[in-house]
């Protein structure tokens, strides 16, 4: 009788065990897979070698003229344009030595021109020239800002300015120019020297040639900033695949809405800052440092305040507005819909010139600067790409 017993219990055990496993197994199948979530995974970026683009001075009658860095024993360094990821529209330009990459800039001064040169390690300049075919050496300058750009040009002996370019292996062209993030005459302080602007090499913008430089007999002004240029708006928008407008707000934490908005400050449209209007006060937009798979975009107030930066559909449906891959010093922005799908962000001229809006990375770190304590991963901007 204990064996007739024991024999049904064990079968009974048994029996529950074999139940018990099935239901985990559909269990476990009719759980959300990651193939149904509808988080966007980060979009692979292609990677490439660098690419070394020569940094030359164009003459009027099209001849090219070496640039190069020269330390104070007279040693010289090529100046380079690196194109290291799957974007060449705003790429780093630095003096390359026998082991070492220096970063090129736009020196602080008092004169109306800036000095443009690599700083070592150690916080040394070294002063950067064109070279004509007889040995001399030509200055290079930072001539005239017009709002987030420094036009930089090499002059002649004549006093006559020429053109500046980084040119890739197969033959593309971008311009040389000094970037500024800052408002003020100093953007930074590397190595112990004052910075005026970052060099970097773009795609060359559509107006630049009728920009007006100094004369030869404004030289020995003094540089200080000034415009008289009518700001221009440009709107902000999420383009869906179905080409609608989505228009891109700021909220703070009761839900409020204010305008984020490209501002045009000068002549020039090719790198626009983007602000939020907040009761009165232009925030800086940020892309922030995050541990998330996409960065968020915020605007940040004058005490620290984070305002979420998100785009409207018909339905009032807020959509987040995040930096979602990187390409070298380019992040890609994109709009994010309940699908996960991602909509490109782009400004709008009232005449109808357009701009893609994008995350700049100046440094090769992960927190860019920090703004009212809030850790910046990339700055972002209305940019010509």
């Amino acid at each position: 009788m204990k064996n007739t017993n024991h024999l049904v219990i064990r079968s009974i055990s048994y029996h529950l065990f074999i139940l018990g496993f099935l239901c985990l197994v559909t269990a476990c199948n009719n759980s959300p897979s990651e193939d149904k979530t509808s988080i966007p995974e980060t979009e692979e970026i292609v990677k490439v070698n660098n690419i070394y683009w020569n940094v030359k001075a164009i003459l009027p009658d099209g001849k090219s003229l070496d640039v190069k860095a020269f330390d104070e024993e007279g040693k010289s360094f090529d100046i380079k344009a690196i194109e290291n990821s799957d974007q060449n529209s705003f790429l780093d330009v630095k003096a390359i030595g026998d082991s070492e990459e220096l970063p090129v800039k736009l020196l602080l001064n008092d004169e109306q021109f800036a000095p443009v040169a690599a700083i070592s390690d150690e916080g040394n300049t070294y002063e950067i020239k064109a070279i004509t075919k007889e040995g001399e050496k030509l200055d290079i300058k930072g001539i005239r800002r017009f709002g987030n750009i420094v036009i930089m040009k090499g002059i002649t002996k004549e006093g006559k300015y020429i053109g500046l370019q980084a040119i890739s292996p197969d033959g593309k062209q971008n311009d040389i120019k000094g970037i500024k993030v800052n408002r003020g005459e100093r953007e930074m302080t590397l190595k112990g020297v004052a910075v005026h602007a970052h060099v970097k090499a773009m795609h060359p913008a559509a107006n630049e040639a009728e920009f007006k430089m100094f004369k030869k007999s404004e030289i020995n002004k003094k540089r200080k900033y000034t415009t008289d240029f009518k700001r221009i708006i440009w709107n902000i928008k999420a383009v869906t695949t179905d080409g609608k407008n989505l228009d891109v707000k700021a909220f703070d934490a009761d839900g409020n809405t204010f305008d984020v908005k490209a501002t045009q400050d000068s002549e020039q449209h090719s790198f626009m800052n983007i602000k939020a209007f907040v009761e009165g006060f232009e925030l800086p937009v940020k892309i922030m440092q995050s541990s998330d798979a996409h960065a968020p975009v915020t605007a940040i107030g004058k005490d620290g305040t984070i305002y979420e930066i998100k785009a409207l559909t018909e339905d009032a449906i807020k959509l987040d507005i995040k930096g979602v891959s990187r390409s070298g010093n380019i992040i890609n922005v994109k709009a994010i819909n309940q699908n996960g799908e991602f909509y490109g962000v782009k400004a709008f001229a009232p005449d109808g010139k357009l701009n893609q809006v994008k995350g700049i990375k100046i440094f090769d770190r992960e927190v860019e600067m920090k703004v009212q304590g809030q850790p910046v991963y990339a700055h972002l901007k209305a940019i010509n790409q």
